[in-house]
């Protein structure tokens, strides 16, 4: 599988970390937890080019398909996962860099997400939608675990297997 998942939240043990472990653990694919690296906010200066940041970056695109994990938080992304994509800002910004952003282009990228609605809320995956689209990345789709009750993994069975077909049948040119 050349899939990453790069999974961002407060608590790895939490729901979204159980629903990733699982979704991960299926495909046989590498999880990143932003919690584990340096990477520091978004910089106008870019002063902050030394931390983690651009060797994740540069490691990710080593893959065609790229997951990206966060529970919804007040309809918004994990601060973890809000700061990794700010600083895709830099690959716009920083002469030098603009190449290795350039190669996000023909990605494709999907969601895992939690929450304790009934679907994923729309603002938050149009917030991930349009920043792929904006990056030339493919949107592949996206599973949501309903965790109001606690994570359950038998009431997401189905939409998570749904999920596992679609990523394994993702075609980097072709987005579900």
């Amino acid at each position: 599988m050349d899939a990453i998942v790069v999974f961002a939240s407060a608590r790895r043990d939490g729901n979204t970390g159980k629903f990733i472990d699982w979704i991960a653990n299926e495909l046989e694919i590498e999880i990143i937890d932003l919690s584990e690296m340096n990477i520091s906010p978004y910089d106008y200066e870019h002063k902050n080019l030394d931390d983690d940041f651009i060797p994740l970056m540069n490691r990710l695109l080593n893959y065609k398909k790229i997951i990206f994990a966060t529970p919804v938080y007040w309809y918004a992304v994990s601060a973890q996962m809000k700061i990794f994509i700010d600083r895709t800002s830099d690959f716009l910004d920083v002469e030098e860099l603009k190449n290795i952003g350039r190669r996000l282009r023909g990605k494709t990228a999907c969601i895992v997400c939690t929450s304790i609605s009934s679907e994923a809320d729309h603002s938050f995956l149009n917030s991930f939608k349009d920043t792929f689209e904006y990056l030339g990345m493919n949107y592949g789709g996206h599973v949501h675990a309903n965790c109001e009750h606690g994570y359950r993994p038998n009431d997401y069975k189905e939409d998570v297997n749904k999920f596992l077909q679609a990523v394994k049948s993702l075609d980097v040119e072709t987005a579900v």
